[in-house]
């Protein structure tokens, strides 16, 4: 069977935050209508793919900023709605769109960090990258930018704590993808916090 096209008619998320959806001159999605539209994109129909682009884009370069920071997130989103395109024909209508979609991203960004060498080591145990998280600089503002905290914890401990905290994965889940124990997770999970905790009060 030949491999599906890459699409060409999806937009590239814009650089910078990467949370606003790019305007394009294709109409809003219609309500209730994602079902039809992912039908039809597992048909090859391109303009029903790129409305469920324009449909997730937002949260899924969230998902990628705040697992792999800012610099990543524009291209790393763009990764992840090619291997949905090259994946549609695996979707059985079993779980929403989304949720599926949501899985995919999440293979891709633990793939693109592999490849960036943020070693299964480094995840493991490495107490002296977590414990040496440094503190916000004060400033003269009193609202604190969550966000850029998050980008500063260690890549193991922010992956458990955006996955769990932020997305609603379990530990036993987390453990799966990451290969590791779902205790490791817990622990993960407890120092990230505690080092946002710290972060964000000083």
């Amino acid at each position: 069977m030949a491999a599906r096209p890459i699409p060409r008619l999806v937009p590239k998320v814009p650089r910078g935050e990467g949370s606003t959806p790019p305007t394009t001159l294709v109409a809003p999605p219609i309500v209730g209508a994602e079902p039809e539209d992912v039908s039809r994109a597992q048909r090859g129909d391109l303009r029903a793919f790129e409305r469920l682009y324009r449909t997730h884009v937002s949260r899924v370069a969230g998902l990628v900023r705040r697992m792999m920071g800012s610099e990543h997130a524009p291209d790393v989103t763009q990764d992840i709605f090619v291997r949905a395109w090259q994946k549609l024909g695996t979707f059985r209508g079993e779980s929403a769109f989304g949720t599926w979609l949501h899985r995919v991203a999440v293979n891709v960004v633990l793939q693109r960090r592999a490849s960036l060498r943020t070693e299964r080591e480094r995840f493991v145990s490495d107490e002296d990258t977590l414990d040496d998280m440094p503190g916000r600089h004060r400033t003269d503002h009193a609202d604190i930018d969550v966000e850029r905290a998050i980008e500063k914890l260690p890549p193991g401990a922010r992956a458990v704590f955006v996955l769990h905290d932020m997305e609603g994965f379990t530990h036993e889940e987390i453990g799966e993808l990451m290969g590791v124990t779902s205790g490791t997770s817990k622990a993960q999970l407890h120092r990230a916090r505690m080092i946002l905790r710290g972060h964000l009060t000083r």
